[in-house]
């Protein structure tokens, strides 16, 4: 069976209870396809890397020594691209005991964690609504190592090594995630 994204959406909800951790999968899609449009790369494949990077993170208890390992089991039935179970193994380095080295892999790595910092940014405001995010507010908590703690800024800023400035690549990111901002709580 080929992998549409209304089976990954089946699978991500059957292995993925947290509604805030589906909120982040789903933010993760629509950034990863924004990554894409921007790129000129596939956005079905991109966008699917997104949805299901951490399919495996109940199951696993998002043990950093072997989160993302588990979902190449989870979706061997499937046939899904190889390039996607790469990208989703590889968001977690520490798992894989290898550095990210392909623009994909870099994409899904940024992208993926930016969305903490863009959710974390909007529940700050009164409004609590991404409508009102700046990039230029997303860039300066970036700096704030005490904001969102556990954002990774060193995966952000890996959207540089797939040649976006990291002010632009905020921008991007909060303009993919307007069309879903009602779905995912922003």
């Amino acid at each position: 069976m080929n992998l549409t994204r209304e089976t990954a959406l089946q699978l991500l909800h059957q292995y993925v209870k947290n509604e805030k951790m589906i909120f982040h999968c789903l933010a993760s899609e629509a950034v990863m396809r924004g990554i894409a449009r921007q790129l000129g790369r596939d956005e079905e494949k991109w966008g699917l890397a997104g949805l299901l990077h951490d399919l495996d993170v109940e199951l696993t208890n998002a043990d950093p020594l072997v989160h993302g390992t588990q979902t190449e089991i989870l979706l061997k039935d499937y046939h899904v691209d190889e390039e996607i179970l790469d990208a989703i193994r590889m968001h977690n380095e520490c798992s894989s005991g290898k550095d990210r080295s392909t623009e994909f892999q870099h994409a899904l790595a940024a992208g993926e964690t930016i969305t903490g910092l863009i959710f974390a940014t909007t529940y700050v405001y009164p409004e609590k609504k991404l409508a009102v995010v700046k990039p230029k507010s997303v860039v300066k908590r970036m700096k704030e190592k005490a904001f969102a703690a556990s954002v990774s800024r060193e995966n952000i800023i890996e959207c540089e090594k797939i040649g976006i400035p990291l002010d632009q690549f905020a921008a991007l990111c909060i303009e993919a995630l307007l069309p879903v901002s009602e779905i995912i709580g922003l």
